[in-house]
């Protein structure tokens, strides 16, 4: 399995990013997906996930800023990050939470086995 992320980077405050995950080696379109992040010296923070159904769930702190979807036609995960502060300064991961049909919410990413290398979001 190999989840790689991309679409980091430097942005202003109040500036947005699209971050992109492409999935092998599984089945991509029946699990459920999500992101989480961790900044320095900062716990792993739960972002969104989605489901096989494409059902979504987000954190309180994100819903509204951020933006979760996928394509299964291209095994991509995306995160939209929108109106973007210094507080969301992190490493972003993308991760495999679980087989679609089961419970999956967004504090389920920072502990899924399955992850990615991450791609860092600077805002400054």
């Amino acid at each position: 399995v190999q989840l790689v992320e991309s679409g980091g980077g430097s942005v202003q405050p109040g500036g947005s990013l699209r971050l992109s995950c492409i999935a092998s080696g599984l089945p991509f379109s029946t699990y459920c997906m999500g992101w989480f992040r961790q900044a320095p010296g900062k716990e792993r923070e739960g972002i969104a996930t989605i489901n096989s159904d494409d059902s979504t769930n987000y954190r309180e702190a994100f819903e509204g800023r951020f933006t979760i979807s996928r394509d299964n036609a291209k095994n991509t995960l995306y995160l939209q990050l929108d109106n973007l502060t210094p507080d969301d300064t992190a490493m972003y991961y993308c991760a495999a939470v679980t087989p679609g049909g089961r419970a999956c919410v967004a504090t389920m990413p920072p502990f899924a086995k399955l992850r990615g290398q991450g791609t860092q979001v600077t805002v400054s």
